[in-house]
């Protein structure tokens, strides 16, 4: 299934040149949630471009994953006013907690992490989103017990 999407994705760039790779990864990770070994090498041969060409190109741009998203996405601002209220605190609890880097996803894909710049909600900092659910003035521990609401729902949805 996801090698006939990247082909498809490709079909429709039929004489793509390398100004085509952003929009053809965007395309990708749109249909496939993140971009795998795979996707890039396809790409490369399609645009006659080394892999190491493609992932330097996706890896300056913060918007490109290379692993799928977990159940759970955890989005934690970064920006100047997060910043200085605390939520460097607060990735260091979820990567320790986790055991996680910022673009990484738990073994069980039940977590991943990233960092922002910039939600867009200053006067509530930090702020972090989960799955599109935002959460203001976030502490360590208010962190925490999300992430174990949503342990508890998994175990209760396995038991169920």
């Amino acid at each position: 299934m996801a090698e006939a999407g990247i082909e498809t994705i490709l079909q429709e760039h039929p004489n793509a040149a390398r100004d085509s790779l952003i929009p053809i990864l965007q395309e990708i990770q749109e249909d496939q949630g993140f971009l795998s070994r795979e996707a890039v090498t396809r790409v490369g041969k399609h645009l006659n471009l080394p892999a190491s060409k493609i992932y330097g190109v996706a890896t300056f741009y913060n918007q490109f994953r290379f692993q799928p998203k977990g159940k759970y996405h955890i989005t934690i601002c970064r920006g100047t006013a997060c910043h200085v209220k605390g939520s460097g605190n607060v990735l260091d609890m979820v990567m320790k907690r986790l055991k996680l880097e910022p673009g990484q996803t738990t073994r069980d894909r039940l977590f991943s992490l990233e960092t922002v710049a910039c939600m867009g909600a200053c006067g509530l900092a930090p702020v972090v989103n989960v799955n599109g659910e935002f959460y203001a003035k976030i502490t360590p521990l208010k962190l925490a017990r999300i992430i174990e609401q949503c342990r508890e729902e998994e175990s209760t949805n396995a038991e169920g």
